[in-house]
């Protein structure tokens, strides 16, 4: 079939389209620009469509033709609500058969304004009328590996007194992969990695992988988003999809412990 990726070059997005061409699909990535100066480039096969979520500029025709969308592009709460809203309304235009959406587990609970955008999204594509799938996930492993790194001046590593259950990238990758295959299933299964860790945990394995010597700090936050994480609505309850632990990534990453 063919498929139409929005942030089809980002850490999701690449290794999506690359399954999706493993697969033999006609993959379309939609970008601002048709050579675009900076960012990755789409996976070898795949065509780049030009189209503008934010401005609707090119949409018609980047939608022209394609039976399945996979919107994985974000770039901050209002931008996605307004890339949602354009995206609804093209894939409506274009009587796009299945509409897949990646989300974050917990948005309808947790008080973030990212997240709130994120189930805005959500609630315009199900109210929409277009058959769909929302797939929720934990956050990736560079996103945890990214809350550290911002920390290199710091001389302490500060970590939330919280639990985290990171999953890896590609077997969100697949987990859409299989979406694909199988059509519009309305609201997914949530997926979070194979284990849950403390963030005094997970700070104390990125200092070994990446060769750093520094004090971990556990932080209270008060008010209701911290409220919110620490009563774990941020982790998927059961049996876990993923199986790359957050070790296994970093040693992946970085190597031996150094």
């Amino acid at each position: 079939m063919t498929i139409l990726v929005t942030g089809g070059t980002g850490t999701l997005g690449t290794p999506t389209v690359a399954l999706l061409r493993d697969d033999g699909h006609d993959v379309r990535v939609l970008s601002r620009s048709a050579s675009p100066s900076t960012g990755r480039a789409a996976a070898p096969g795949a065509t780049v469509v030009t189209g503008d979520l934010t401005t609707g500029q090119g949409l018609r025709e980047a939608f022209d033709g394609v039976q399945t969308v996979l919107h994985l592009a974000t770039r901050g709460p209002r931008a996605d609500v307004e890339m949602g809203r354009r995206l609804v309304a093209a894939a409506q235009d274009a009587s796009v058969g299945h509409v897949v959406l990646v989300s974050i587990v917990g948005v309808d609970q947790i008080p973030l304004g990212y997240y709130r955008a994120k189930l805005e999204v959500e609630q315009m594509l199900t109210a929409s009328g277009l058959p769909h799938t929302i797939l929720r996930a934990t956050q990736f492993h560079e996103f945890v590996d990214g809350l550290f790194a911002a920390q290199h001046l710091s001389p302490a590593l500060l970590t939330p007194w919280l639990q985290v259950q990171p999953i890896a990238v590609p077997e969100v990758a697949a987990r859409l992969v299989e979406i694909v295959g199988a059509g519009p299933s309305g609201r997914a299964a949530d997926i979070g990695g194979p284990e849950r860790i403390t963030g005094r945990e997970a700070a104390r394995a990125w200092l070994r992988a990446t060769g750093r010597r520094r004090a971990v700090v556990r932080v209270r936050l008060p008010g209701r988003t911290f409220g919110a994480y620490a009563a774990g609505h941020h982790l998927v309850p059961g049996e876990p999809y993923g199986t790359q632990t957050y070790g296994q990534h970093l040693l992946a990453r970085y190597g031996p412990p150094r």
